[in-house]
């Protein structure tokens, strides 16, 4: 038998666990935003990165990679896992629509962290989160490469997300000192 886990952020480029089946896909209902502070992997408690999370939100489409898990192998990845995203994110199920959809939806394991979580930071510009991924570094690597193995991995996916591509060409306009205002 096989279990569902649907990623979004890192998963997508970097699942670091077993699966016997790994295809591009899409959850309904939510959108992939920088809201979430990171203090274990790409930043400090001092001076947080932004990793994603997912928000509401009834007209979106957020696309990310589906990994079929060896039911045998389940416990231990999810041990894994809960460890991974112990900054804050909670375990919950969504129905995950395969891009090629030669199946119907599955239910697929998400971590999500929610605004009650302490390391939660919300919203802000596409530039005030671009200025802090460029600033923020941690134990798993610049918070600038997070960005950008999110993004190029999207683009290689043929997929599209106006948020993940904002903050970028925020970061890259800083990068080459094309600051706006």
């Amino acid at each position: 038998m096989t279990d569902w886990i649907f990623g979004y952020g890192s998963l997508v480029w970097k699942p670091s666990m077993p699966f016997v089946e790994r295809c591009p896909a899409y959850i309904r209902g939510w959108s992939r935003r920088f809201w979430q502070g990171s203090t274990d992997h790409r930043g400090f408690p001092e001076k947080p990165g932004r990793v994603v999370t997912l928000v509401p939100d009834s007209e979106a489409k957020c696309w990310g990679m589906l990994y079929g898990i060896d039911a045998g192998e389940l416990e231990e990845i999810l041990d894994r896992l809960d460890y991974r995203e112990k900054g804050g994110y909670q375990r919950h199920q969504l129905p995950a629509y395969p891009k090629d959809g030669a199946r119907t939806p599955v239910q697929a394991l998400t971590y999500i962290a929610t605004p009650t979580n302490p390391n939660y930071l919300g919203p802000a510009g596409d530039e005030a989160i671009a200025l802090q991924i460029l600033e923020a570094h941690g134990p798993s690597g610049s918070n600038r490469d997070y960005l950008m193995q999110l993004r190029n991995t999207l683009v290689t996916m043929g997929t599209n997300d106006p948020h993940v591509f904002a903050v970028y060409d925020a970061m890259t306009d800083m990068e080459h000192g094309r600051r706006d205002g």
